[in-house]
C-alpha cells in the first residue's frame, strides 16, 4: 500500500530481526503472524485493530500499532524507549473513544536503523508522513515524552492545521542550548561508540538489565512492566543502542531548533505542560517542575503536575497523562 510519502512493507513478516519471528511472539492478544500487514491495510480498517505493522517512511521501516475509533493522538516516547511503554496510556485512551498511533522512531523499538541523529524539524515531518500512510490526516493531538517533547512541539508549530492540541510529557526542557562539541564530532563519536559496543556484544549482554534499571531509576511507582521478550527483542540489538546513541548526540541541536521555531512559528493549538513529582520538597527536587512551569508560560499552556511520578510519567500515572490528552483535546473544541 502506498499513501503520501509512507508505504506499507509486507517484507518484515519474513525477515524479522533477529531470529524472533514476529508470528511466534505475540503482542498482547494480536500475534502479527494472525494479523498479516498485507491483507488488512489501513486503507480497509482505518482506526487499526491493535496489531502491530511497519510502514516505510523516507525508506526507513517504522513500527506503528494504531488501536480504537475517535479522534486521533500520536503517542511518541523518550529516548531509548519503545511503543510498549504506552501500553497503559492507551489502553485508557482507546476507552474513552480515542484512535491512538504509536510508533517507534528509527532504531527505536522495532523499527528500522537510524541513519543520522534526528532533528527536531526532521520528527515533525516523520509524524506527518506517517499519518498520511496511515490515512490519518487529522487533526491530531501530539503527545511527546522527554526528547520526544521537541518533536511533539516542532509538529505542532509546523503543521498548525493539523494539530488539535499538544501535550508534553516531563518533556525536555533547554533554555539556552550550547553544544560543546561540534555536531560533527558528536556523530561520529556516537557511530563510533555504537561500532564498538556492538563488536563487544554489550547489547546482547547488557541490554534488557541496562533497560530494566533505567526503568526502575525512572519511575517511582515500581520496575519495568513491559513483557520480557519485548525487552529482549528490542534491547539485545546494537540497532537499538546505536540509534539511542545518535540521538542523544543530536540532543542539543534539536533544542536549539526549537528555539528557532518558536520565533518563527506561533503556537496556535492547546497545550498542556504534565512534569512528573516524586513528592520531595527538597530545593534540588523542586527545580525541575519549576523549569516546567516556566516552559508552560513560555508556550501559553497549561501546567499540570503528576504526583508521585518520575521521569516514566506515562507508566507512573497512566491515568494522569490519558486525563492531560483527553482535557487538550476538549481544550480545542472550546476554543
Amino acid at each position: 500500500m502506498t499513501a503520501g510519502d509512507g508505504t506499507e512493507d509486507k517484507g518484515y513478516g519474513n525477515a524479522p530481526y533477529g531470529n524472533a519471528p514476529y508470528g511466534n511472539a505475540p503482542y498482547g492478544n494480536a500475534p502479527y503472524g494472525n494479523a498479516p500487514y498485507g491483507n488488512a491495510p489501513y486503507g480497509n480498517a482505518p482506526y487499526g485493530n491493535g496489531a502491530g505493522r511497519f510502514v516505510r517512511v523516507d525508506g526507513v521501516p517504522l513500527h506503528v500499532v494504531v488501536e480504537g475509533r475517535g479522534p486521533v493522538a500520536v503517542l511518541s516516547a523518550g529516548l531509548a524507549m519503545a511503543w510498549f511503554d504506552w501500553d497503559a496510556v492507551a489502553g485508557l485512551l482507546v476507552a474513552r473513544g480515542r484512535t491512538v498511533v504509536r510508533f517507534d522512531r528509527p532504531g527505536h523499538g522495532l523499527s528500522g536503523h537510524a541513519t543520522a541523529p534526528a532533528t527536531a524539524a526532521g520528527e515533525a515531518h516523520r509524524i506527518a508522513r506517517l499519518l498520511d500512510a496511515l490515512r490519518l490526516p487529522g487533526p491530531v493531538t501530539v503527545v511527546g515524552h522527554s526528547i520526544a517533547g521537541f518533536h511533539a512541539e516542532a509538529f505542532a508549530r509546523l503543521y498548525p492545521e493539523r494539530t488539535a492540541a499538544l501535550v508534553l510529557v516531563d518533556s525536555s526542557v533547554e533554555e539556552a542550548p550550547r553544544p560543546v562539541l561540534p555536531a560533527a564530532l558528536r556523530t561520529a563519536a556516537a557511530r563510533a561508540l555504537g561500532r564498538a559496543a556492538t563488536a563487544a556484544g554489550l547489547p546482547a549482554a547488557l541490554g534488557p538489565a541496562a533497560r530494566r534499571a533505567t526503568v526502575r531509576a525512572s519511575r517511582t511507582g515500581g520496575g519495568d512492566p513491559a513483557a520480557r521478550d519485548l525487552v529482549r527483542r528490542c534491547y539485545r540489538t546494537g540497532r537499538v543502542w546505536r540509534g539511542a546513541l545518535l540521538e542523544n548526540a543530536g540532543y542539543p541541536d534539536a533544542a536549539a531548533e526549537v528555539l528557532t521555531l518558536r520565533g518563527t512559528h506561533p503556537l496556535t493549538a492547546p497545550a498542556i505542560v504534565l512534569v512528573g513529582h516524586d513528592g520531595s520538597r527538597g530545593r534540588g527536587a523542586l527545580r525541575w517542575p519549576a523549569r516546567q512551569a516556566d516552559l508552560a508560560d513560555r508556550l501559553g499552556a497549561r501546567f499540570e503536575v503528576a504526583e508521585p511520578a518520575g521521569h516514566l510519567v506515562m507508566l507512573d500515572r497512566p491515568d494522569q497523562v490519558a486525563r492531560a490528552v483527553l482535557h487538550a483535546a476538549a481544550d480545542q473544541d472550546r476554543a
